[in-house]
């Protein structure tokens, strides 16, 4: 049932009773089973390097404001750079098995006056796509931002970027719409497609996503039997 004021006009529900700004997100690790966060720094340097230079193509870097990188040197100050940065909030993904570097991504626009955060700058070299740590990752960096007490949780990128369109859908996030010409970058326009998920909506998600993590989804040659969507989706089906 919608609220009214005085006037007799629809308003918002009430923030949750106790709820205040939640702190900024710490440069700590942030451990999981089979990937490692940890903040973005320049000893990470040779093994990203070195995991990307698996990219043939170069495809991969079509819809980043940045790279792809030629030369270590290049990486290395663009590392240099992002580590030192506040927002974006840099963490390297890390595989628990090698210990290697394999991938980045950052929180964003983190605006805890609103309880809004953004996961972004998302870049799985060929050794994390496709594998359970990329999905873990994903989903470590939602627990953390919502344990923290974040209202809501954004993914924003091209339109025109089909595959992580897919991506916000397959993890849980509900399509907000399009900003048209909302950014540019490497000479072109941008506009962007907005998802979210919100903080009613993460117990579900988080529910399900800790089943697709769950070893009794994989058979032993490390498929998985059902994807996070179906798992999602069976969930909504049981409300």
């Amino acid at each position: 049932m919608t609220r009214t004021n005085e006037f007799g006009q629809p308003i918002g529900d009430l923030l949750p009773e106790g709820w205040s700004p939640p702190p900024r997100p710490k440069k700590e690790p942030i451990i999981g089973q089979h990937v490692q966060l940890e903040p973005l720094d320049p000893s990470h340097t040779k093994d990203l390097f070195e995991a990307n230079q698996l990219d043939k193509t170069g495809e991969g870097w079509t819809y980043l404001p940045y790279g792809p990188f030629g030369n270590k040197a290049d990486l290395q100050e663009w590392i240099d750079q992002a580590s030192a940065s506040e927002d974006p909030l840099f963490f390297t993904y890390v595989d628990q098995t090698t210990g290697k570097a394999v991938g980045w991504g950052s929180y964003l626009r983190i605006e805890p006056s609103a309880g809004s955060i953004e996961v972004g700058h998302i870049r799985m070299s060929p050794l994390m796509q496709r594998t359970i740590m990329s999905g873990e990752a994903m989903h470590l960096m939602m627990k953390n931002a919502f344990d923290l007490g974040y209202r809501r949780y954004e993914w924003k990128c091209d339109a025109l970027n089909a595959p992580s369109c897919q991506a916000a859908k397959r993890l849980g996030f509900t399509f907000e719409g399009i900003f048209r010409q909302a950014t540019h970058y490497k000479g072109r326009n941008r506009d962007t497609a907005w998802f979210a998920i919100t903080d009613s909506d993460w117990p579900q998600i988080c529910a399900a996503q800790q089943a697709w993590l769950d070893p009794s989804n994989f058979d032993d040659a490390g498929k998985q039997k059902s994807s996070f969507f179906d798992l999602i989706e069976q969930k909504r089906v049981k409300q």
